[in-house]
């Protein structure tokens, strides 16, 4: 059996892996790891969310501790009011850009940063655990505080220190029918630019449904000519897409804000942290700029970890994720849209333009195998053959990448190459030895 909390929290689908059952005991161990409270707990609109919300909460009210509840909010709001209250730990109801059947449960610690595995495999220890450990009666036992100003504190915070104006700037907002339905219209209007907001009437099935942060073609294809920005289901992932209808990444994003911020002189460090999964294009960028690139595994708690550790100011992922340290401790698409617009509304560029000038992207091919086991992979020699055999060929023209997946029994095989052709042929041989290896009996080749 693998962990309960995988690379992002505890996910699966709502009341049938993740059940009030469990959620209540994750409360229960989570509380009694705690000196006192409270917990500062938030969800997205997932129908699931109540239920699941509620019954977190009474695990920590049956371990004494009590819970602030902040309702809807994106995860950067439940993070930074978990930093910015007595809060001793923060909870987030959430399964991001899943679909609406699923949700997830993620622990937050006194600042607002994920929990380290460490203390994750602590608590979990302690998940069902019949023993006699601090079980509360009358006056002791925890209580629910409902906090009322939580998106109007959230909204202040993102929008108080911008230095610019986005006056002039034409948005079209994507809030995935997700948390950042409110929040973030408020927040772009409030610094003065103009808001087309789509996806934003969430009725708790509809989030990421055709939209949002992993669906980018429905931007494309009401852009005219304006800047877009999609979240996901929690808003912690931000993908933009510029004026002329094309996908600005995490990537991407990372490579505006580093370039620009280093010709500003505001870069205090140039460097920055990426996972493995980030673009051969983003690297070389980076190197003509002498920018030192940090890479980690895949996970935006492991890129926190080596920008403290390094002092780096910036880190991300490609999907979306970035963290920019001198604000936030996880990431916040709504806070990550705010910065790549200060550096429109500072050089009075377009997104395109900036976009073309940050980096140049590797056609990059991802294939997703289903496995029966994909902890089976690391003693898997024949795929680690293959992926030899393909990095010769590919030289330094190129990359490859197999990994399992953190939450699920798939096998990602991404393969980046100077030719979309050449990475697409690779990926699809690497994919189909990783099918005949691990793959599902029904799908695997006599």
């Amino acid at each position: 059996m693998g962990r309960l909390f995988g690379t992002d929290g505890i996910r699966g689908v709502a009341n049938v892996d993740l059940t009030p059952e469990l959620a209540v005991a994750v409360g229960r161990a989570a509380g009694w790891s705690l000196e006192a409270g409270p917990v500062l707990v938030g969800r997205d609109p997932r129908r699931s969310g109540e239920m699941l919300s509620l019954a977190l909460q009474a695990g920590f009210h049956s371990a004494g501790v009590d819970t602030i509840d902040v309702g809807i909010l994106p995860s950067g709001g439940i993070s930074f009011l978990t930093g910015a209250t007595e809060a001793e730990m923060g909870a987030i109801v959430s399964a991001s850009h899943n679909p609406a059947a699923d949700n997830g449960i993620k622990l937050l610690d006194r600042r607002g940063a994920k929990l380290p595995d460490s203390e994750e495999d602590r608590i979990a220890e302690k998940v069902g655990w019949e023993g006699s450990h601090r079980i509360p009666v009358g006056a002791k036992v925890g209580t629910r505080f409902p906090m009322a100003d939580a998106a109007d504190r959230y909204v202040e915070w993102l929008v108080e220190p911008v230095r610019y104006s986005f006056r002039g700037i034409e948005l079209v907002l994507d809030c995935a029918n997700g948390a950042a339905f409110r929040v973030a219209p408020d927040a772009f209007r409030r610094l003065g630019a103009s808001v087309d907001v789509h996806c934003d009437i969430p009725d708790g099935v509809n989030i990421n449904a055709g939209c949002g942060s992993t669906h980018p073609e429905y931007l494309q294809g009401v852009i005219d000519g304006r800047i877009g920005l999609a979240f996901d289901g929690d808003a912690d992932r931000l993908i933009a897409v510029d004026e002329k209808g094309r996908v600005v990444d995490g990537d991407r994003t990372m490579a505006i804000c580093v370039r620009h911020w280093l010709e500003a002189g505001l870069l205090t460090k140039p460097a920055v942290v990426v996972t493995v999964m980030t673009n051969l294009g983003f690297k070389r960028a980076m190197a003509e700029l002498g920018v030192e690139v940090i890479e980690t595994r895949v996970g935006d708690r492991y890129v926190l970890e080596a920008m403290q550790a390094n002092q780096v100011v910036i880190g991300g992922e490609q999907s979306g994720h970035v963290i920019f340290l001198d604000r936030a401790r996880t990431g916040d698409g709504i806070l990550t849209g705010i910065r790549l617009l200060e550096v429109v509304a500072a050089t009075g560029r377009p997104l395109w333009e900036l976009s073309d000038e940050a980096m140049e992207s590797y056609p990059q091919v991802l294939i997703n195998v289903p496995v029966e086991d994909r902890h089976a992979l690391e003693g898997a020699e024949p795929v680690w053959e293959e992926v030899r055999r393909v990095e010769r060929l590919l030289g330094e023209e190129g990359r490859v990448l197999v990994r399992a997946s953190g939450t699920e029994n798939v096998v990602r095989v991404m393969v980046e190459a100077a030719h979309g052709e050449v990475a697409s042929r690779y990926a699809e041989e690497l994919a189909a030895v990783v099918g005949r290896v691990l793959g599902k009996e029904e799908s695997r080749s006599p």
